[in-house]
């Protein structure tokens, strides 16, 4: 769909625009992500492509919500970062996040720190986030950190490090262990192939269009 069809959609009342394309197999992720833990609705459409906000995000972002540069961004199968609201996602480096992965309210993911002696220079670095993971709300992920699979951030915590063999929750700041996970009680669940979507785009297209739109 090119800026000229949004351009004209926009000029018919949004219930009435939202009638019509629910209707049209372009709009099939609302039926098929609807029973996934991060639904893509017509209003994320809606958002994104009339209202014309964070536009280049291929993922659901809330309104209150701001995404920097998402072409660094790698947001896994039911995984948008920033769906909740008040979540700051910084892609000046580069950000890895696996399938299944939840995010919370107000979180920020850092991949960059400005220089100490210019800031308008910046330090580049990676963040890594594994499968299954959980960021609690109000936690903060800084550059440099890589979380294994089912690390579970708690609310408000401060992440300066790796913690790189997953299966644990960890809190405070700076964040440390508090508990360990057994991995043979983790489920390691996957959803019906057609509701498997990164973001707007169905996983089975998300390799091709990858390799053509992001720099990850």
């Amino acid at each position: 769909m090119t800026r000229v069809f949004y351009f004209l959609i926009s000029l018919f009342p949004k219930d009435i625009i939202g009638f019509i394309c629910k209707k049209m197999p372009y709009f099939n992720f609302i039926i098929e992500t609807k029973k996934t833990q991060n639904p893509i609705t017509f209003n994320h459409w809606y958002n994104k492509n009339i209202n014309r906000h964070q536009v280049e995000a291929y993922w659901p972002v809330h309104m209150s919500s701001m995404v920097i540069n998402p072409k660094n961004v790698d947001c896994g199968i039911d995984t948008s970062p920033g769906y909740m609201p008040g979540c700051y996602i910084q892609g000046v480096g580069k950000i890895y996040i696996g399938d299944y992965t939840q995010i919370g309210p107000s979180v920020s993911i850092i991949s960059a720190n400005h220089e100490v002696l210019d800031n308008r220079g910046h330090i580049k670095s990676k963040v890594y986030i594994g499968r299954y993971c959980w960021l609690g709300v109000n936690s903060v992920i800084l550059p440099g950190v890589e979380l294994g699979d089912f690390t579970i951030v708690a609310a408000g915590s401060i992440v300066t490090k790796p913690f790189k063999e997953g299966y644990c929750v960890i809190a405070g700041n700076p964040a440390k262990v508090i508990k360990n996970l057994n991995q043979k009680d983790c489920v390691h669940y996957h959803i019906e192939k057609k509701s498997r979507y990164n973001g707007f785009i169905p996983n089975e297209k998300y390799s091709m269009f990858k390799s053509k739109n992001l720099n990850v």
